[in-house]
């Protein structure tokens, strides 16, 4: 096997992608310690049996620059395949702004093609390729060079496989006609705002019970310092504090550092220093907060008037559409959309898209009275009134 360490290799391996359908991508890379992924490793191959056709390239190792690549992202005429992309955009698109395009997920199209929900990729190669898979070098450390062996081999398989897999549900898709449900899919994917982490936002990802404006306003500049603080020291925002201890100093509200000591969930470097200044001014900001800026929570679904009977012939249906289409329950709607729709909610994604057609219209119908469902045998069918 072989592994790309200058930018001239890789610029040549590219310049040849161009002349195939599509390349297969994969990356190695480690975030345990670091806010931002660091990238270590990056998997490549084209269709095709010889060793030249799937390569490793290494970012830690030697003079390369991943430009190359990144102009092969940006060519629209060889499809970009990955599996469950989005860490790997994530990266790419954090490193250079850049999002592959045309995109092909296999995690999304196997969904959308009846392998059920977030269907692993190990699971693929053993239904599709018909292949074992040795994971046993996942939870390595990609940053320690010499890479092993075992290593070098687990990686390359992670984009010699997903040929297989790609030109599979490719035929599949184009045979269903639902390559247009994976686009749909896919808009999430290669829209450069998913990427985009605002700190004035980050409180949004914190679970709360309370819903008080003031104490909101809090928890609002606790979660912007933190993310801020984490972004620009490139840390975890863990590493900072977490969210429990969060929600504590949102409710307690210390003023000072001998406040500050009291915590129980701080973490004992976030009672001193930056973090402890930044803690403090946060709460403070919060507190200061006029009533017309608080931050609200939207209304909640479990607050509105669900009716249990009409959720639980949603259900039904749900499952049947299922059935009859071959897609995962989840993919089409949530529990949660259920109950939206049951209680009279409808800009939500199951009424959208591939959905409305697959399931909306017909959910909109029951609601509405205007079909009933029965049995036929092991199948339920919907029956006009």
């Amino acid at each position: 096997m072989k592994t790309l360490t200058t930018t001239e290799q890789l610029a040549a391996f590219c310049d040849r992608a161009r002349d195939f359908d599509y390349v297969t991508v994969d990356t190695e890379f480690l975030r345990e310690r670091t806010y931002y992924s660091k990238l270590c490793l990056v998997q490549l191959a084209v269709p095709g049996d010889g060793p030249e056709d799937a390569v490793l390239v290494d970012p830690l190792e030697g003079d390369l620059s991943l430009e190359p690549l990144y102009d092969l992202f940006r060519d629209e005429s060889t499809v970009k395949v990955f599996h469950a992309a989005r860490q790997d955009l994530e990266i790419f698109y954090v490193d250079a702004g850049v999002i592959p395009k045309p995109l092909f997920d296999t995690q999304v199209a196997a969904m959308v093609c009846g392998f059920g929900e977030q269907v692993g990729y190990e699971t693929l190669v053993r239904k599709i390729a018909k292949q074992p898979l040795d994971k046993t070098s996942r939870f390595t450390d990609w940053s320690r060079r010499p890479l092993t062996e075992a290593q070098k081999t687990y990686a390359l398989a992670d984009v010699t496989h997903l040929r297989d897999i790609y030109e599979f549900l490719a035929r599949k898709l184009e045979r269903s006609g639902r390559d247009k449900w994976v686009a749909e899919e896919l808009q999430v994917l290669t829209d450069p705002e998913t990427y985009r982490v605002k700190p004035e936002e980050a409180w949004k990802r914190v679970k709360t019970r309370n819903a008080s404006g003031k104490f909101l306003a809090i928890v609002r500049e606790l979660a912007r310092f933190r993310e801020a603080y984490a972004q620009s020291r490139n840390v975890p925002r863990s590493r900072v504090f977490k969210d429990d201890a969060l929600v504590e100093l949102a409710s307690t509200k210390p003023a000072t550092h001998k406040d500050l000591s009291r915590a129980r969930l701080l973490l004992r470097e976030a009672r001193r220093g930056e973090i402890a200044d930044g803690i403090l001014k946060a709460v403070q900001e919060g507190l200061n907060c006029p009533p017309e800026q608080m931050p609200r929570v939207e209304a909640g679904r479990g607050k509105m008037q669900v009716n249990p009977a009409l959720a639980d012939l949603l259900r039904v249906l749900l499952k049947a559409k299922s059935e009859e289409y071959g897609v995962a329950a989840k993919l089409i709607a949530s529990a949660a959309d259920l109950d939206a729709v049951a209680g009279g909610a409808r800009d939500i994604p199951a009424m959208q898209g591939w959905r409305r057609d697959v399931f909306g219209e017909d959910a909109l119908r029951l609601c509405e009275g205007r079909i009933a469902l029965a049995t036929q045998g092991n199948h339920i069918r919907t029956v006009e009134l």
